[in-house]
């Protein structure tokens, strides 16, 4: 499908990725995908019971985008192993990437999840975290980070990402600069991180820079405010960090995305409509909303509005929509 077959109604689905109560699809999915034309949904424990009833899910979701009109969606899941993984038993249990000893078993994660994604329909796994936790440092990502080396978390996540997506399974490598430094969970709060961009050069963004050159199909963003590089806006909402630092500087060019935006750290601060504001205006292409509630419908007629009212934001908004065709005709064959 070409971007010149999608109205400007669809334009403004494809940069949503959303998450949504229940477990088939039901009444809310449906006005997701046929009134909003969300690009892409995230699948929590909370819509999962076992592989036949997720099958059945991800297979119904994509045959009724497909009636609908829009381009195949995709399907995305946090699946790291450890204390990040939505998928329980029978699939596969893996402890996290803290306890990962080497590359072989890196690859092993990774085969064995992408095998299991697959079979059930999903086709993005939300890992490998490329953050980098330092030693005695108390970070919050102490579990979920391959640790305090930034070469050694390269090498571990580099596995990871080219696994996946060798077996068909898109990678997104998270958070963007990096909040391995970080102690204060994004998730309640906003954390604040007083380190300058070149102190993150030289460790947290190395695996990052490792990632673009082997093509990672995503990258998400933190929600810390790292206010020695952006004065005004925390990375998921920065166009220094997402435009200038991400794409001009690193020279990125894939899918990026914000990390839920239902997180304390940017619902408890801002409204949803200057947080579309922002996105929109720092070349983010995907906005993750992974609750259901009214925000989605005010996320979606934002974009829609800016798609109408600005041609500056109408050219950026039709460059994302081509970044995102992009992925999905390389991975779902649209």
């Amino acid at each position: 499908m070409h971007i010149s077959e999608l109205s400007d109604r669809q334009l403004a689905g494809q940069r949503l990725m959303v998450g949504f109560d229940g477990i088939r699809l039901n009444a809310n999915l449906r006005h997701l995908i046929s009134t909003l034309k969300v690009g892409g949904i995230i699948l929590f424990t909370r819509n999962i019971t076992g592989p036949e009833q997720l099958q059945k899910l991800c297979f119904s979701v994509q045959e009724y985008g497909n009636h609908t009109g829009i381009p195949p969606l995709f399907i995305a899941i946090d699946q790291e192993g450890g204390q990040v993984a939505r998928l329980k038993e029978p699939f596969t249990q893996f402890s996290g990437a803290a306890k990962l000893k080497n590359t072989e078993e890196a690859r092993r994660f990774a085969r064995i999840t992408a095998y299991e994604l697959s079979a059930v329909g999903i086709n993005m796994n939300m890992a490998p975290v490329m953050d980098v936790a330092p030693e005695n440092a108390r970070s919050i990502m102490a579990e979920r980070s391959f640790g305090s080396d930034p070469e050694q978390v390269s090498r571990m996540g580099i596995q990871i990402i080219t696994r996946l997506q060798q077996d068909n399974i898109m990678a997104v490598a998270k958070h963007f600069p990096g909040i391995g430094r970080t102690t204060l969970d994004s998730h309640l709060d906003m954390p604040a991180l007083g380190v300058d961009l070149e102190t993150l050069k030289a460790a947290d963004i190395i695996p990052f820079q490792d990632a673009i050159t082997h093509k990672v199909a995503g990258i998400m963003l933190s929600h810390i405010f790292y206010d020695r590089i952006d004065p005004h806006w925390p990375a998921s909402l920065s166009p220094k960090i997402a435009r200038n630092i991400l794409r001009d500087e690193m020279g990125y060019g894939g899918v990026v995305m914000t990390d839920d935006l239902d997180m304390g750290a940017i619902k408890k601060r801002y409204p949803i409509q200057k947080v579309m504001t922002q996105i929109l205006s720092a070349d983010i292409d995907i906005a993750l909303i992974c609750h259901k509630s009214p925000d989605i419908e005010t996320a979606y007629e934002e974009i829609l509005k800016s798609i109408t009212d600005s041609s500056d934001l109408r050219t950026r908004c039709r460059a994302s929509v081509e970044r995102i065709l992009k992925l999905k005709e390389k991975y779902l064959g649209i």
